[in-house]
Parts: structure tokens; C-alpha cells; sequence
């Protein structure tokens, strides 16, 4: 089987239901928006410090429901994703919260290699989630989805932090520099 099809050399891509859309349709843009964090993770997970080697699983969990959210989103009658989903996620959150310093204001993005990949990896989210919103105003989307990929930001956001800090990196806040 050949890696290319020549399917998609006029502008237009092949929809999971056989339907041929323009490269820049909204489902399109919101499952390569989701595919680039998906990446990206893979990119963090490649540079891990010694230190965090502990997070891989858990990230390469988040790459592999990731790939799950993008076949509920392109593909007819497929759900996977559930509120059940985002509670875990929000507890994921909290037990990282409970773990790294209150943060009263805000801070630089970025730290050491793994923290700073893990903030980048927050803004790829923001912006797919953006996409998915828009997508979700010209198509039916699941709400569990919606919310899922609200709360990734936030989960990334504090998987970045205790990165840092099992890195040994204090973070900046904003208002000492």
C-alpha cells in the first residue's frame, strides 16, 4: 500500500463517510489541530527529562484518547468520549494541583525542556479547542467532547508545573520580571 493517494492534490480531502470536502473545512482544521497537539505530546514525550520519566505513560494515555476524540469527531455514530472522561481528568488535575506550589498570579510559560513542551503542548490545545468550537456551531459535536478539551488546557497546564518542579525549576511569575 502506497503512503499516497494524489486524493487530495486539487485542495479537497476524503471525509471517514466517503465525502470529499475542502482541505480548509472546519472538521478538517479541528482534527488537524487536535492531530498536531497529538504530536506534539509525542515531541514532549521524545525529550523527557530523566527526572519526569515518570509522566510518559500518562502522557502517551492522553496522545491515545486524543486519537479516540478525533474518530468521534469524524466519524458518524462513534462515542467514546464521556463526561466520565473530563471527571477523571479533573481529578488527574487536582492531584497534581495538590503537589506543586499555589500560584497567586500568573507565570511564565515555559521552565526546563519537559515543563516548557508541556505549556506549548496547553496552547496547541487552546487553539484545537477554538477550532472545535467553531466546528461545533456548523456541526453536531458531543458537549462531553467540548468539555474534555476545556480541561486538557488546564490539565496540561499543571503537568507542565510539576514537570518543572520535579526538574528543580521555580516558576516566573510575571510581575518579577
Amino acid at each position: 500500500m502506497k503512503i499516497y493517494t494524489r486524493v487530495g492534490d486539487h485542495g479537497m480531502t476524503k471525509q471517514a463517510s466517503g465525502k470529499m470536502v475542502a482541505k480548509n473545512d472546519l472538521q478538517i482544521q479541528t482534527l488537524g489541530a487536535i492531530d498536531e497537539l497529538e504530536s506534539w505530546l509525542g515531541v514532549t514525550v521524545a525529550g523527557l527529562s530523566n527526572e519526569c520519566q515518570q509522566i510518559k505513560y500518562e502522557i502517551q494515555c492522553v496522545q491515545k484518547f486524543l486519537y479516540e476524540l478525533q474518530a468521534d469527531i469524524a466519524v458518524c455514530n462513534h462515542h467514546t468520549v464521556t463526561a466520565q472522561d473530563t471527571i477523571k481528568l479533573e481529578q488527574h488535575i487536582d492531584d497534581l494541583r495538590a503537589q506543586v506550589t499555589e500560584i497567586k498570579e500568573f507565570i511564565l510559560p515555559g521552565g526546563k525542556t519537559t515543563g516548557a513542551n508541556l505549556q506549548y503542548a496547553r496552547t496547541i490545545a487552546r487553539r484545537a479547542e477554538r477550532m472545535l468550537a467553531a466546528y461545533a456551531q456548523q456541526a453536531t459535536v458531543n458537549d462531553e467532547i467540548l468539555m474534555f478539551m476545556n480541561r486538557l488546557s488546564d490539565y496540561l497546564f499543571v503537568l507542565a508545573r510539576y514537570a518543572n518542579k520535579l526538574d528543580g525549576y521555580q516558576d516566573i511569575p510575571t510581575s518579577k520580571i
